[in-house]
């Protein structure tokens, strides 16, 4: 079986762990209809509206 020659660096190591970390925390903003918070550019989950359009009905 094939094995490493030379062991791997701290930083290389590292380098190539760091693209599994997320940088930003995802964009949340308040709905301009009913004033509830929701993730950009989504449609809102209590009212149905995606920019200033009712897309999906709520009729329970």
């Amino acid at each position: 079986m094939a094995h490493p020659k030379r062991k791997t660096s701290n930083a290389r190591r590292d380098r190539r762990r760091a693209q599994n970390f997320k940088l930003s925390a995802p964009g949340i903003v308040e709905c301009p209809q009913c004033h509830e918070v929701k993730l950009a550019h989504r449609v809102c989950k209590r009212c149905g509206h995606y920019k200033g359009k009712e897309v999906v009905s709520n009729d329970n």
